[in-house]
């Protein structure tokens, strides 16, 4: 018999919540089985956990969930973004994403490979006159510099620079009240808004072959175009989430790399097989780099960009043996499905060899690894990021050697939809012994 909700098992969350979210909703999950309550900020949310739960939402019973209610109106996005492929539901969204697939296809990804190769050596060139570097600023700045000019065609230099800074400003815009976030984000949104609508007008007059020149020369099936307003929301989903999350992923699979020499080692070996010295790897050859491949599978469940993927309940749902009603607010656990001991095994240990034959424990089980998402609507750029991330580390790992300085405290924690590390991690920069050998 199928229990009400208020039967759900409750859990009081703990003070260091942010720093701790990953282990406190497995051990909730071996506990209290893949569905409890929690509040925090006054919310009460429910909480889904493990690879059935993420089928759940993200599959099988996806559309009695709403990414508006979650990602639009209990984090702000559309207030601050604009509705875009990230917060539409429905026909809406899968109206609009048909526009942008061809973009985004593995196929694709030999247009941009020249940009981010070019980005990636002017940025990491300038580590070593600096000495020490914070990974994750770092990190951000490559990340940036490469969605915004292969994705929306923004010039290298000052213009992205501006618009990485707006774009910063805006995610870091606080208040005490409602009114008072809202106050000091106005003058950033209209700072940047201002600008993408003159970049827009300019592509209008120069149609470009990037992403946002296909947006803009894309229409539905009424032979409709976007609107100004569509395009801003779309851009702006693109360029955040296309380098916010991958700031955080690349920041800790550089660290987790320099924390584990023995298989970063393994890592340069396969980089020695497949690239002559200063070499720039072709989409062949990072598709060939499965050594590295596991190292980035390994990060992404270890230290996840989005702890909790965020969701508003449209149609009343049973699921774990409960009653959920229309009007909850979910979140279904990634960073918890990530530390599942009966899925992957010494759950907290680094070990790349876990994503390997023939242990391949993701595959065993289904949706158990979702740092990118899953089923329909897994995320759009998750090519672009794959092969992005992987080129970033080919070309650190060869041309810098990276060590970490002593006496920090390095822990990921989730203030807000997304995750960094809490005091950022700070690296000591030399040229490497072995250029002219790899």
């Amino acid at each position: 018999m199928m229990r009400p909700y208020a039967e759900i098992p409750f859990i009081d969350v703990p003070e260091n919540y942010p720093e701790i979210l990953a282990e406190f909703s497995a051990n909730a999950y071996e506990k209290h089985g893949p569905i409890f309550r929690t509040r925090q900020f006054e919310v009460e949310r429910v909480i889904l956990v493990g690879p059935e739960a993420n089928r759940f939402v993200m599959s099988t019973n996806r559309l009695k969930f709403s990414h508006k209610m979650g990602w639009g109106e209990f984090f702000g996005l559309t207030q601050m973004l604009g509705d875009g492929l990230l917060t539409q539901d429905g026909e809406k969204h899968d109206q609009q994403r048909r526009m942008m697939n061809p973009a985004f296809t593995i196929q694709y990804m030999d247009r941009y490979l020249p940009i981010m190769h070019r980005v990636i050596r002017e940025r990491v060139a300038a580590w070593k006159a600096q000495g020490v570097i914070e990974i994750t600023e770092e990190a951000r700045k490559i990340t940036f510099a490469i969605a915004a000019e292969a994705l929306t065609g923004l010039k290298p230099g000052a213009e992205i620079d501006e618009f990485r800074d707006l774009y910063f400003a805006l995610l870091m815009a606080t208040g005490s009240t409602p009114e008072e976030w809202e106050a000091a984000m106005t003058p950033i949104k209209d700072r940047l808004y201002g600008l993408l609508r003159a970049r827009i007008e300019e592509y209008r007059q120069h149609p470009s072959n990037d992403i946002l020149g296909m947006m803009i020369q894309a229409r539905d099936e009424q032979g409709r175009a976007l609107s100004d307003e569509q395009l801003i929301a779309h851009i702006n989903i693109l360029l955040v989430a296309g380098h916010e999350t991958s700031t955080s992923l690349l920041a800790w699979l550089i660290y987790l790399l320099i924390e584990h020499p023995d298989y970063r080692e393994r890592v340069m070996a396969e980089q020695s097989a497949l690239l002559r010295p200063d070499e720039d790897p072709t989409l062949d050859q990072i598709k060939k780099m499965k050594i590295l491949d596991n190292a980035l599978s390994e990060a992404e469940r270890l230290y996840p960009p989005v702890s909790n993927g965020p969701r508003g309940v449209l149609e009343d749902f049973e699921f774990g043996g409960y009653h959920v009603p229309a009007g909850t607010f979910v979140l279904y656990s990634i960073a918890g499905a990530h530390l599942i001991p009966s899925i992957f095994r010494d759950p907290l240990k680094f070990d790349p060899d876990r994503f390997a034959a023939p242990r391949e424990e993701d595959k065993k089980v289904p949706y158990s690894l979702v740092g990118f998402g899953g089923g329909p609507r897994i995320c759009i750029g998750i090519n672009f990021a794959q092969v992005e991330l992987k080129a970033v580390t080919s070309h650190i790992l060869r041309h810098a050697d990276l060590e970490l300085l002593p006496g920090q405290h390095i822990a990921q924690v989730y203030y807000g939809p997304t995750g960094s590390p809490l005091n950022g991690i700070r690296l000591k920069v030399t040229e490497p012994v072995h250029v002219g050998a790899v």
